[in-house]
């Protein structure tokens, strides 16, 4: 595993984009990826919102040897996770071993297409933990039932499954979702450099890897790369639960027209300046996470990689 790692956006790459910065970022020396999972983009502007499963097996196939996972799917209601044990369990083997599962209890914004009801915020951390047991009882490979509260799983049995069952890291950004991932979660993932949270995940008993997903915007021009934040990712300055609540691009598009250049930006670093970038990823470190997820908000894929490579980590206590 790697310190410093990729994190690609569905929502703001196509597919065969999406495979072939993996398959850059391992040319530049970084061993591990994740993408994100999402049936829309938060807003039109980022335009994509390709299959995750289908871009993770065009990543094995491409880049070989690469770590690779979501971050995160949501296993709960759009997608049964008998389906996602399934769609793992193949990524994992096509990965040869080389694979992860980042689950969280989800969004609005991608699960309410099927007309069902969205989960009050407690209903869908029992929801979460309840379709990690399912996913786990099928990578056993045996012919099995469930009848839980949430889910039922009648005669199913998984022929493609990986020697060894992958990680399931667990999505938390508030004190229950934490305690949730520290019971039942083989790492913890969240995007802010939350020492309080990595402090209660650890003294809950919490084992494996915590994982982190700073978004960045490396440029030549620290104004341009500002103000192209701020059109690609308003999204990331809205406050309290609205990410979790609002249903539509369009919604979000409403919204983010309160969000000011600054609040978008927030402590992102943007522009050329490996200091500034490299203080962004040591507060993680510092803050004890074990891998850190760098998100380039942008089409400057490859230069971003070149400039984390040759200019930043270098800086870095690794």
């Amino acid at each position: 595993m790697s310190k410093v790692c990729v994190a690609l956006s569905s929502e703001e790459h196509s597919p065969g984009d999406l495979v072939r910065y993996a398959a850059m970022a391992a040319d530049h020396g970084f061993g591990d990826v994740w993408v994100s999972d999402h049936f829309h983009p938060w807003i039109d502007r980022q335009g994509q919102s390709p299959f995750v499963w289908s871009v993770l097996g065009g990543i094995a196939h491409a880049a070989p040897g690469l770590r690779m996972g979501t971050g995160v799917t949501c296993p709960t209601v759009r997608i049964h996770p008998a389906i996602v044990a399934q769609a793992a369990a193949t990524a994992a083997v096509m990965a040869e071993g080389r694979f992860f599962l980042g689950v969280g209890s989800g969004e609005n914004l991608n699960e309410h297409i099927l007309g069902d009801r969205w989960p009050a915020a407690d209903e869908r951390l029992e929801m979460l933990e309840e379709s990690v047991e399912v996913i786990r009882l099928l990578w056993g490979g045996g012919n099995e039932s469930h009848r839980g509260r949430h889910y039922t799983v009648e005669n199913a049995r998984l022929y493609t499954v990986p020697d060894e069952p992958p990680p399931i890291y667990v999505s938390a950004f508030g004190p229950k979702a934490c305690s949730l991932a520290a019971r039942i979660g083989d790492g913890l993932v969240t995007t802010s450099p939350a020492e309080e949270l990595v402090r209660q995940y650890r003294s809950e008993g919490g084992r494996g890897p915590v994982l982190g997903g700073p978004k960045v915007c490396w440029g030549p021009d620290e104004a341009a790369a500002r103000k192209l934040v701020a059109e690609m990712w308003p999204n990331t300055g809205l406050p309290g639960e609205l990410a979790q609540e609002l249903a539509t691009p369009a919604h979000f598009e409403q919204a983010c027209s309160l969000v000011s250049e600054d609040d978008a930006v927030g402590s992102a670093p943007c522009g050329p300046d490996p200091e500034v970038h490299a203080q962004s990823v040591e507060a993680y470190l510092e803050a004890g996470f074990d891998e850190v997820y760098v998100q380039q908000i942008g089409a400057d894929q490859e230069p971003f990689l070149a400039f984390y490579r040759d200019e930043v980590l270098p800086r870095l206590s690794l």
